[in-house]
């Protein structure tokens, strides 16, 4: 389980998130959703490590993670697939998965499941088509993939999204919400932040609305998909926040 509590976190001097309370339990999707500059990258990558937070709490599993290096939150339990995938041009597929499978440490029982090679090339077996592909052959789809199958084999018990599937078609956006339920199912903790509600709903059990690094609606994932007139009232607010100058967040 994640649970942030209080957290505050911003860029040289200026504050971005402002006392973000959010959890998200084993085997559930939680999707923050909000306009660019709402602050969505800026939250995962505190919760990640990436940035340390000015002021709260980060906790996974009910131990204290705050203001860890990044390699440490990782080895923790939290895994990050990156806005961008950021996959390396010049490693093959197999290389990548090999690179980044990190057995668990004897005795650790606080991973939902262990993923390895093999399993996730299971899941994800365009990626075995590709194995011996190099990153900068890849599709923007086989990319995101790719991207996934580094975070799952540190065998996280959460696992943060940043818009995992911008630049996708149709298509492949469906897959990626697919396998988001799917991973939720292994009791997986998911963090998933997107610019657009009507994806992130078909898949959350949990929506909230981020707007200028302040959350201002929380709505169950059902309730949305039933009847989301609230979340894109709350979602015209947080552009309307963000065209007045109420976004201090640069687009992240």
């Amino acid at each position: 389980m994640l649970e942030l509590t209080g957290l505050t976190a911003g860029y040289h001097g200026g504050t971005v998130l402002h006392g973000l309370d959010l959890s998200v339990p084993a085997g559930t999707v939680h999707a923050v959703v909000g306009h660019n500059g709402a602050g969505k990258t800026t939250l995962v990558h505190t919760v990640a490590g990436l940035m340390r937070p000015d002021a709260g709490t980060v906790r996974l599993d009910g131990r204290d993670v705050t203001g860890q290096p990044a390699h440490r939150i990782a080895r923790a339990g939290i895994g990050i697939v990156p806005q961008g995938r950021r996959v390396f041009a010049g490693l093959t597929v197999a290389e990548h998965l090999r690179l980044s499978y990190r057995p668990p440490r004897r005795g650790d029982t606080s991973r939902p499941s262990v993923w390895t090679p093999a399993r996730v090339l299971e899941l994800l077996p365009r990626l075995g088509e590709r194995r011996g592909n190099r990153g900068s052959a890849l599709s923007g789809g086989e990319q995101q993939m790719l991207a996934l199958a580094r975070a799952l084999l540190g065998s996280p018990s959460v696992l943060l999204l940043d818009e995992p599937t911008e630049g996708l078609a149709p298509m492949l956006v469906q897959q990626v919400h697919e396998l988001v339920t799917t991973l939720a199912g292994e009791g997986i903790a998911v963090l998933l932040v997107s610019p657009s509600p009507a994806r992130a709903a078909e898949c959350a059990r949990t929506l909230t609305v981020l707007t200028s690094g302040r959350l201002t609606l929380r709505m169950d994932g059902a309730d949305a998909r039933a009847d989301a007139t609230a979340l894109h009232a709350a979602l015209e607010l947080s552009s309307a926040a963000v065209r007045d100058g109420g976004g201090t967040d640069a687009g992240r």
